[in-house]
């Protein structure tokens, strides 16, 4: 049989691709495209191309030879998802999939003032963090409230949540994309609020270089985040978590697509950058002690905390030992360092994949051996802590709160068990960071212990806001296949990330569908920030969404464990 890629018609779209692109641009072979294909932690499969586009109109053009082709297409940003969203899922699919790389289509312009931003498909974080930076704002997420490296429109396509309490998942009611009807035939649509012409190419044109001026703005056109969320959280009397992927509440076009769409452009609001905050770090032996916490910081001041972080400690021994290269990286290096590095490691492993005699996961195996001679990142006070408490939460305030919040905190701690100290600036950096390098500690341990580690589960679970018994309590007969457990998570919201490093021998996917059952009878909604991808089954609003987005099934199908197949015809049993 004919290789797909030798077909003439396979032939011809990708000679199309490569004059829109550049051949340089248009990647077919495994090497080439194996870092595009295989997702941070889940997802893999084939693809008969991977383009990157350089621009705005050649990311339409490359959109639309595609769908006249009758290809899948999967759009990708930084490839930082934890649920393989963004990658192929085996290659169980009954058309070919083209995988567009956002990458190369940085860029936002700030407009307002810099109240507002418009985000381009591979404007990262860091980058606009970067920007806003310079004139004392800040975007909806930064820096360590969502994956390290992760695009802007990546976090909006899946609400993502993060720290930042008071801003809730990324959301926004303004964008430009492109939607394939029930026709076949990709559209345009503007509702990013500016006044950008009329032809598609005409748009993007003037949509990428920002020529456009305050005039042609609609400042009334939508929100630009869940501005509703700050009451939402406050209310820690209700049965329902604060904030999960399948909320409807949330989804507007572009805001939890989930890859249903081809993003061009979102319009974000941006927020005041808090001056000398505050950073209090706590430490308890007692579930119910932190809880009373939460619900009063929630309700007991007229401000709410910028963020409130929680690391069992287990999860702050793991990351301690098999994330502190990447602790001492961002310290050394700043964030921008990240991608780069990254990039290397995806090389690295890719090169050495050619010899059969080299063990797997080699880079992550030197990079831990290298991290033994550095030395301890982490603040006596936090280590002291470590040994005393096994609960720990890092909570941040801005300048007016703080004085406020530790009288609540000296009075709470004259008859609670636990303690608390407040953190020098250099403290509190380091505490925080130390807290989001548990989120890539779990690979790295798995990668290290191969010979006893089987996999990993990655669960985000959003809890009911009046839940008292949030910290986890598995049955013997789960407990007895794991190795080790890492519990982190945005506590003032009650979502709690959850690794599971899995002993050899056992599946996965096994352990974590007997997870399942105990969640639900708690009340828990999951994914809560990460979106379904291809771990999670879809509930039926949230599939009946992406069939609204995308009746022809030919964006990112399988998602939410969906049909794969065009037209959303039902699979086979």
């Amino acid at each position: 049989m004919t290789a797909p890629a030798q077909t003439p018609a396979n032939q011809s779209l990708l000679g199309r691709l490569k004059d829109i692109a550049g051949h340089s641009h248009v990647l077919t072979s495994e090497a080439e495209t194996y870092r595009f294909r295989h997702g941070f932690r889940f997802g893999a499969g084939k693809v008969l191309a991977v383009v990157q586009p350089g621009t705005l109109v050649e990311l339409w053009r490359v959109a639309q030879a595609c769908v006249a082709a009758g290809k899948i297409i999967i759009m990708q940003a930084a490839n930082t998802g934890l649920t393989g969203g963004s990658t192929p899922d085996g290659n169980n699919y009954d058309r070919e999939i083209v995988l567009i790389s956002t990458l190369r289509l940085t860029g936002a312009h700030l407009i307002g003032g810099g109240k507002q931003v418009v985000c381009l498909p591979g404007a990262t974080l860091y980058e606009l963090e970067g920007m806003l930076g310079a004139i004392g704002r800040e975007p909806h997420s930064v820096i360590g409230s969502s994956c390290i490296g992760a695009s802007v429109l990546g976090g909006i396509s899946n609400n993502s949540g993060g720290a930042l309490v008071q801003r809730g998942p990324a959301y926004t009611e303004m964008a430009v994309f492109g939607q394939v009807g029930e026709d076949g035939t990709l559209r345009l649509v503007n509702h990013l609020g500016i006044q950008l012409g009329n032809d598609p190419e005409a748009i993007l044109n003037k949509l990428q270089a920002g020529t456009f001026s305050d005039a042609d703005i609609d400042w009334d056109a939508g929100r630009g985040h869940d501005n509703n969320y700050i009451t939402h959280v406050r209310d820690v009397d209700a049965d329902t978590p604060a904030r999960f992927n399948a909320d409807p509440a949330r989804w507007h076009e572009a805001a939890g697509c989930a890859g249903k769409l081809v993003v061009f452009a979102v319009r974000l609001d941006t927020f005041p950058a808090a001056k000398n905050p505050a950073v209090f770090y706590i430490g308890s032996n007692s579930t119910d002690e932190l809880e009373d916490l939460r619900r009063h910081m929630l309700t007991g001041f007229e401000e709410l905390p910028i963020a409130g972080e929680y690391i069992h400690r287990d999860a702050f021994n793991i990351a301690e030992k098999y994330g502190k290269d990447t602790f001492a990286i961002i310290r050394k290096f700043g964030t921008k360092f990240l991608p780069k590095m990254f990039a290397m490691k995806s090389k690295f492993d890719i090169f050495s994949k050619k010899f059969g005699f080299l063990p797997e996961n080699l880079s992550d195996r030197i990079m831990q051996a290298l991290s033994m001679f550095i030395p301890t990142q982490l603040p006596k006070r936090m280590l002291d802590y470590r040994d005393k408490f096994e609960h720990h939460l890092m909570l941040k305030t801005s300048a007016t709160l703080a004085a406020p919040m530790k009288a609540y905190l000296e009075q709470f701690f004259t008859t609670a068990t636990g303690e608390f100290f407040e953190c020098t600036p250099d403290e509190g950096s380091r505490a925080f960071l130390h807290r989001f390098a548990a989120a890539g500690a779990a690979v790295r341990y798995r990668a290290v212990h191969h010979r006893e580690a089987e996999d990993i589960v990655a669960l985000d679970v959003a809890l009911r806001r009046n839940d008292r018994e949030w910290f986890e309590k598995l049955p013997k007969e789960i407990e007895d296949k794991i190795i080790v457990k890492l519990y982190y998570g945005h506590f003032l919201c009650h979502v709690m990330h959850q690794d599971y490093v899995i002993k050899k021998g056992y599946n996965a996917m096994d352990v974590e569908h007997s997870m399942l059952p105990g969640l639900d009878q708690r009340g828990a909604r999951y994914p809560a920030e990460h979106n379904v991808g291809h771990l999670y089954q879809a509930p039926d609003v949230m599939l009946a969404h992406y069939r609204e987005l995308d009746p022809c099934n030919c964006m990112n199908p399988g998602i939410g464990l969906a049909t794969k197949k065009k037209n959303w015809v039902a699979e086979s049993v």
